[in-house]
């Protein structure tokens, strides 16, 4: 893999911010990818409350995720995964997405993690991290983050079905002991194993 930095984004990384929302657009607006749009505010509020994960090249933006809490943080969805097109192919989406997800059991230890993707490769990565497809009942109630989704452009059939259904497919990750999930050797990666030295 390319030598990327893959780590909590800070203050530090705020002019990247008009990359990353442009990344998005870009990505949405793709055949065939349900991604909801985000603001320059919405992505800026994210790396300064500390719920994001950004990756570089050198100094090149290469990468994002970022993580949102729902239901008194009951809930915590993982999203806007996005990889810049130049930098597809060196694992670098896997390598992301698991940064955010250790992200987010250090922040919500005890929340159910989940997410709606269309993709296939994002869908696989969940899996390798333990996620399971669900049923949209299953995700969080909350009308705030349903409403996160009007931007895509999948949102009418959302609208159709009450919810309830759409091209995406929901994935859900429960931490309770209740719960049969074996960790894999691949998904125990800490985030320093994740952040090479920039080159």
């Amino acid at each position: 893999m390319k030598p990327f930095t893959i780590c909590p984004a800070t203050t530090e990384h705020l002019p990247y911010v008009d990359a990353v929302v442009q990344a998005i657009a870009d990505a949405s607006r793709a055949k065939g990818t349900g991604l909801a749009l985000r603001s320059h505010d919405y992505v800026r509020s994210k790396i300064e409350e500390g719920k994001a994960v950004i990756a570089l090249f050198k100094e090149e933006f290469a990468g994002f995720c970022y993580i949102e809490s729902w239901e008194h943080s009951r809930y915590v969805a993982t999203s806007g995964l996005i990889v810049q097109p130049q930098f597809r192919g060196h694992g670098l989406a896997m390598a992301i997405k698991k940064a955010a997800f250790h992200l987010a059991r250090q922040k919500f230890p005890g929340a159910k993690l989940f997410g709606l993707t269309t993709s296939l490769a994002v869908m696989k990565i969940n899996s390798e991290l333990g996620f399971t497809p669900v049923t949209f009942t299953e995700l969080t109630t909350d009308q705030e983050f349903w409403k996160g989704c009007e931007t895509c452009q999948y949102f009418d059939v959302l609208q159709r079905s009450g919810n309830k259904n759409c091209l995406c497919t929901g994935m859900i990750f429960d931490p309770s002991p209740k719960t049969k999930w074996k960790r894999k050797k691949s998904s125990s990666l800490s985030l320093a194993a994740l952040t090479p030295p920039m080159q």
